[in-house]
């Protein structure tokens, strides 16, 4: 296996109007979470650096060309950036897993993944259309028009910093919507960057606005703007309810996903290899530093103790490492802070009566001692009262509960505040529909887990969110429907005497 050789320091400042503005003297430095070392600069910006960005975006839409290209034109634009952003694939994929410890091998998926989202909004901005009724009667015809919704926000988490910013950028850009984009302060990177490949390839200056900062100062703006239409935000729930609290004097229109508490459910008729497998990818993926984490197993009670064997023992071959090794299946936790608190869930579920399995604790010794790594960690006998059942952990942390049968295991996947993923593992079609169609959540794989197309929107229930992204749903989401009707013969009158007419 091969390791990526580390880059050189990157500093970036805001992109605002087609043009990279110059770092400020103020900067927050990202520290590699794998070993200390800084990697990247961005400026800390200011609410009048977010207040501009929003103006530019702001003209940009009403005095400028992009909401008035032909779908096809913006379509390719969209199609050139995908290209481009190809030819940099690599150099992407190198950010993001330097910014957010992420293993160099899932951080290439992300991009190509995200290149794909570019694709897919292309021919969703290609077929863009509205309706015609015509059968309203011989004078009357009526459109139905859909057109970009205006200035669209959005705020970035740090977990995946492309492939979020993909999953709505493309989309509104294709819907001829303009944009200014709150990357996390830790993962800024990426969607600097993306911005210039966007500029590259022939987006108007001011369409794309990026600016970097703490959320207090760049993203609360944005939320509390009169000048935003939609606000599209991805992060955790208790973010999300204070956006909702800002956004309020505006009456913005929002769109967010939230956390999630996704459980795993194993029944006994499962292929054990396959949900064994997709347990493991399920919560152990990008670090549990996941929203549609499986981070709950349900497991049936006949067949829990040798399923459970099996999964600690396959726990063990997991290879932990640095984001730039190409070995590397598990990176550390994103800051010492997140750390802490992964680690503090992990006590608490101790003292709540779980069994620590295998892992625990953070990785010790001479090859971690900078680095923010968690053992890969399994809890059983986790109650469905406590925390850890309860509270996203966030973080490679599994926790399994055991059930009886089928109404058993729908009620405990439903006993969380949140409603975002969930899996089910069973070889048996008609329970899987039941439980699919009962699980109160966004998103249901069968026999599978953190999977998906482009073509399939993805969103919450419950406390995890509303509102939805990729898919026709997720274009549609940048877009306002108009109605327009027109009358083509002489109209009856109501009040005649007013005019004089009596038709």
């Amino acid at each position: 296996m091969s390791t990526v050789e580390a880059t050189q320091i990157r500093s970036y400042g805001h992109f605002i109007g087609g043009r990279s503005v110059p770092p400020s003297e103020n900067i927050i430095e990202r520290v590699s979470p794998a070993d200390g070392r800084v990697v990247a600069t961005f400026t800390a910006g200011t609410r009048a650096d977010a207040a501009l960005a929003v103006a530019v975006a702001r003209e940009a839409f009403d005095e400028g060309e992009w909401p008035h290209w032909t779908a096809m034109d913006r379509a390719r634009a969209l199609l050139r950036c995908a290209g481009l952003m190809r030819e940099n694939e690599e150099r992407l994929a190198r950010i993001d897993a330097e910014e957010s410890g992420k293993p160099i091998t899932l951080a290439r998926g992300d991009v190509g993944a995200s290149i794909e989202l570019f694709e897919y909004a292309a021919a969703l901005a290609m077929t863009m259309h509205g309706e015609a009724h015509t059968a309203l009667g011989d004078d009357c015809t009526a459109m139905v028009v859909r057109e970009p919704a205006g200035v669209v926000g959005m705020i970035i988490p740090w977990n995946f910093p492309l492939l979020l910013l993909a999953q709505k950028l493309p989309f509104a850009l294709g819907a001829g919507c303009t944009a200014v984009v709150k990357p996390s302060e830790f993962t800024s990177g990426t969607a600097v960057e993306l911005a210039r490949l966007l500029t590259e390839a022939g987006v108007p200056d001011g369409v794309v606005n990026v600016v970097t900062g703490a959320g207090a100062e760049v993203g609360a703006p944005l939320a509390e703007s009169s000048l935003i239409d939609i606000l599209s935000f991805t992060g955790s729930t208790e973010t999300g309810k204070r956006i909702v609290e800002a956004s309020a004097g505006s009456v913005k229109r929002l769109s967010m996903e939230l956390g999630g508490k996704a459980a795993s459910v194993v029944f006994d008729d499962a292929d054990l290899d396959d949900a064994l497998d997709g347990v493991l990818f399920g919560v152990f993926f990008n670090q549990g530093e996941c929203c549609v984490s499986g981070a709950r197993l349900l497991v049936q009670d006949s067949i829990a103790d040798a399923f459970l064997a099996r999964l600690v023992e396959a726990a063990g071959r997991i290879t932990v490492g640095g984001p730039l090794d190409d070995a590397s299946e598990l990176g550390p936790m994103i800051d010492a802070g997140h750390l802490e608190k992964v680690l503090g869930h992990i006590d608490a579920a101790r003292r709540d009566g779980a069994t620590v399995l295998t892992g625990g604790g953070r990785l010790g010794g001479e090859n971690w001692r900078s680095g923010h790594f968690v053992a890969p960690t399994i809890l059983d006998g986790v109650a469905e009262e406590s925390a850890a059942f309860q509270e996203e952990i966030f973080g490679p942390v599994l926790t399994v509960t055991r059930f009886s049968d089928v109404d058993h295991a729908i009620r405990l996947a439903n006993a969380t505040e949140y409603g975002l993923a969930g899996s089910i593992w069973t070889k048996n079609i008609d329970k899987a529909l039941r439980v699919a169609r009962e699980m109160r959540s966004g998103r249901v794989w069968v026999n599978t887990t953190i999977d998906g197309a482009p073509q399939l929107p993805a969103g919450g229930m419950k406390q995890s969110g509303f509102g939805r992204e990729m898919g026709q749903a997720g274009f549609d989401e940048f877009t306002d429907v108009k109605t327009i009707q027109i009358r083509t013969g002489p109209r009856k009158r109501v009040f005649p005497n007013w005019t004089g007419g009596n038709r």
